[in-house]
């Protein structure tokens, strides 16, 4: 099966954020992306909504017609307004309030009942629920011990070493994939996968459900064009 492509919208939320106002709109972008092909959208509404407003997800409810998947750290602000939308999928994402971006996965050992407990409240509501998680096994028995559907694979490693020509970093990648498969959890992955090393990770990691792509996405649309850039993308995933 083809794996699927989720495009992450914050940044659209930054450049509007940066005039105020609502242009460009991230309700219309969200159906537009649907629209070029995309298999569903995906939003990271921080506290301090820096980019994406806790707002916007409420509004982004009925623009979806797809998959909606929402990141974040699991506060309770957080929980009670993805209980309340009830997205396709929610993936748990450690940040601290400051953190520009995520910079890690879950220590899925250290917060076993932190993370047990979060996620049985959303799977009450029928919600899929995925673990951020750095490319290390014991992360990923810890992520089926706790009951997650999913886990989302870190990527930032394998980008940086991939750009430097260092392609066997992609083994401890696609070594977690298949015992999370093995686990009986579908395998995500995010951040900084772009249109130059997309292709290689796709066909190098097993069982590849989804990933989640924003900031090169966003950022390669600059020149392309945002349909061309979504093609582009799902050609690299077929």
């Amino acid at each position: 099966m083809m794996t699927k492509l989720s495009v992450n919208i914050n940044k659209i939320a930054t450049l509007r954020n940066a005039r105020g106002g609502n242009y460009p709109n991230v309700v219309k972008v969200a159906k537009d992306v649907q629209l070029f092909g995309a298999h569903g959208v995906t939003i990271h509404p921080r506290p301090d909504e820096r980019h994406i407003k806790y707002q916007d997800a409420y509004d982004l409810k009925q623009a979806v017609t797809k998959e909606y998947n929402i990141e974040g750290n699991p506060i309770v602000k957080f929980m009670d307004m993805v209980l309340k939308i009830k997205p396709t999928q929610v993936t748990l994402v450690p940040d601290s309030i400051d953190a520009i971006t995520s910079n890690a996965g879950w220590d899925t050992i250290q917060h076993k009942d932190f993370l047990s407990e979060v996620i049985s409240e959303f799977k009450k509501s029928g919600i899929r629920t995925s673990i951020f998680v750095d490319p290390v096994l014991k992360s990923i028995e810890g992520a089926a011990s706790v009951g997650a559907d999913r886990i989302e694979l870190y990527t930032e490693a394998f980008a940086k070493q991939y750009a430097l020509g260092n392609f066997e970093a992609v083994v401890p990648y696609d070594a977690c994939a298949k015992l999370a498969h093995q686990l009986q959890m579908g395998v995500n992955a995010g951040h900084d996968l772009s249109l130059e090393n997309i292709s290689f990770f796709a066909k190098n990691v097993s069982h590849l459900a989804e990933v989640s792509i924003g900031h090169a996405l966003i950022s390669e649309a600059i020149y392309k064009g945002l349909q061309p850039t979504i093609e582009a993308y799902l050609s690299n995933l077929e």
